[in-house]
């Protein structure tokens, strides 16, 4: 059997903070997001070169508001610690 005094010894020197994790698990999904965006936005503009406009007003929307949940992310575990 293990001694118990041991685990609890390791467990009080863990150390960390929870908002800094919650932050990088949080702009996970807007990375991937703007890499979807811009990736597919190149292949529509090579597809259709004539559309070059559109696809890149599109484009900035869409990585603003990626770009505006990793924002988010990075605050709110410093608003509700």
């Amino acid at each position: 059997m293990a001694d118990t005094s041991v685990v609890l010894a390791a467990a009080d020197q863990v150390s960390g903070s929870l908002g800094a994790v919650a932050y990088g698990l949080a702009a996970i999904g807007p990375g991937i997001g703007i890499g979807l965006i811009f990736g597919l936005g190149v292949q529509a503009i090579a597809r259709q070169p004539e559309a070059e406009q559109v696809a890149f007003r599109y484009m900035i929307i869409g990585f603003a508001l990626a770009e505006a949940l990793a924002l988010i992310g990075f605050v709110v575990p410093f608003v509700f610690p």
